[in-house]
């Protein structure tokens, strides 16, 4: 499977202004999203789409590749289908998958990102494949800016909320908790369709994309990650971010020392 690496960005985040240029350790969180992701061995490329100058600017200043969109998504999944369209025209040939990384999880791990790939590739008839994590505390799964998903037995999206779900009123710890990672890969039509289908009523309530599909009848296979990360919601994770990468990230050393040498 051929897939791209498209960066949803932008710099009007209603939780969080101006996020993707918020600086960890000297570069901006953006940054150190493009140059983790470049380290994915299964992307065949690597784009940020945005629809701020300064965002497009800034990975054009790093030698990335960006591409411009409209102002008017309120989703990074719509923000992402047109991208891929712009990225198709610009290059000329159609892309088969794309892999759609939040510009919010500045820990993201490579390999994850691959493994995503493979998920992906052994569910041929779902329409995307979402990468999810444990939840291991109570704060973390009554936190809105956690999306919460509940599945099948067999490893399918039945619902994505920021309530945490499902209830524990009954049996407390041994519910199963799990939380969505800003890291899904779509096929090529179903990011297309994705764009074509009408917002839906839980989509909006729950302010998650993903609903979307699912309330249209569209399968998502979720895969659980190897690694805890952190993504960035709010101005203290950014700082608790900043306080875990400076205390020993060797992949973050790589890329912050070559950044260095180049100035």
């Amino acid at each position: 499977m051929e897939v791209y690496g498209i960066i949803p960005a932008r710099m009007g985040s209603s939780r969080f202004p101006n996020k993707p240029l918020a600086p960890i350790l000297g570069m901006p969180m953006i940054g150190h999203v493009y140059h983790r992701t470049l380290n994915a061995k299964r992307l065949k490329e690597v784009w940020v789409a945005t629809c701020d100058r300064e965002i497009y600017d800034y990975v054009r200043s790093i030698g990335g590749n960006s591409v411009m969109t409209a102002d008017t998504h309120e989703r990074a999944t719509d923000r992402t289908a047109e991208a891929l369209s712009n990225i198709e025209a610009i290059q000329g040939h159609e892309v088969e998958a794309v892999l759609m990384i939040q510009g919010d999880e500045p820990m993201l791990v490579p390999s994850e990102l691959d493994d995503l790939v493979h998920a992906a590739e052994d569910a041929p008839d779902a329409a995307a494949a979402n990468l999810i994590v444990k939840i291991d505390s109570r704060e973390e799964f009554e936190d809105l800016n956690a999306v919460k998903v509940v599945m099948t037995v067999d490893g399918r999206a039945l619902y994505f909320s920021r309530e945490p779900i499902p209830s524990r009123w009954r049996n407390g710890a041994e519910v199963p908790m799990w939380r969505q990672l800003g890291l899904i890969l779509f096929r090529r039509e179903a990011l297309r369709e994705y764009a074509t289908l009408e917002p839906t009523p839980l989509e909006i309530i729950e302010s998650v994309d993903m609903n979307r599909f699912i309330e249209h009848g569209r399968d998502i296979v979720l895969t659980e990650a190897r690694t805890r990360t952190k993504a960035v919601d709010t101005p203290e994770d950014l700082a608790e971010v900043e306080r875990l990468m400076g205390a020993g990230d060797p992949l973050a050393d790589v890329y912050l020392n070559a950044n260095r040498t180049q100035r």
